[in-house]
């Protein structure tokens, strides 16, 4: 996990050397882009392991440049900014954000977060990781996901997924047939001390129809919330 790429994308210099240093001291591998282009490229290039990105950049919003990088990428990432109120803070995850935290904020605590996310993603193995025991293995449609090592593959090919659309995807495949609320969603998924509201819910399965081409399993009981289909793969 240490040695892990991070790309900061951050344009107060101060705060992204400061970022720079600290993390590099936590073992990471560091690179800094001070626009929401250049991170962009920056992410289609190299690759990082991780993104710790700055709400306000001056070419666009962090936001934009979010949800950006989700559309074609699972790559983790944690939001910084000096906003503090609630509804910024499930905006950011709307968009795509895994991570949220104020500034000021400590290098300490900011090491950590990353740690989590990679941890998160790095459980899900490898294309080439031997074949999971059939129990541990969810299958529908051309689609299996493997529990154990949080992977979701489709014709065979693995397809990424954020750490909240694979929770949210097995939950789902493993109550099939049980409408859940979309405060029931939060609650499992997002766990009690998250404060943020439905759009959050609503985003990640608009997220997981569209990459996994799911429409016709991940069906909506209008005005209650989301089921998946009882049916045999």
């Amino acid at each position: 996990m240490d040695n892990a790429s991070i790309l900061i994308i951050e344009d107060d210099k101060a705060i992204a050397d400061l970022l720079v240093y600290g993390l590099n001291r936590e073992g990471f591998r560091t690179s800094a882009a001070s626009t929401g282009a250049e991170g962009l490229r920056q992410v289609e290039l190299a690759r990082p392991d991780a993104l710790v990105l700055d709400w306000m950049l001056p070419d666009m919003s962090g936001l934009d440049l979010c949800r950006k990088v989700t559309s074609g990428s699972a790559v983790p990432i944690l939001m910084l900014t000096a906003r503090s109120d609630i509804a910024d803070k499930v905006l950011g995850l709307e968009f795509g954000a895994d991570d949220y935290l104020t500034k000021p904020f400590d290098l300490r605590e900011v090491a950590a977060r990353i740690r989590t996310l990679l941890r998160r993603i790095r459980q899900a193995g490898t294309p080439d990781s031997p074949a999971a025991d059939d129990t541990d293995t969810i299958r529908f449609k051309d689609i299996e996901l493997v529990k154990s090592r949080r992977i979701v593959r489709k014709n065979g090919r693995v397809v990424e997924l954020t750490p909240k659309e694979f929770d949210l995807l097995r939950t789902l495949c493993e109550y099939r047939g049980k409408i859940f609320t979309r405060a029931e969603l939060l609650e499992f998924v997002w766990g009690s001390g998250f404060s943020g509201d439905a759009r959050t819910v609503d985003t990640h399965i608009q997220r997981l129809r569209k990459r996994l081409d799911v429409h016709d399993w991940i069906t909506t009981a209008f005005g209650i919330g989301y089921k998946f289909e009882k049916r045999q793969p």
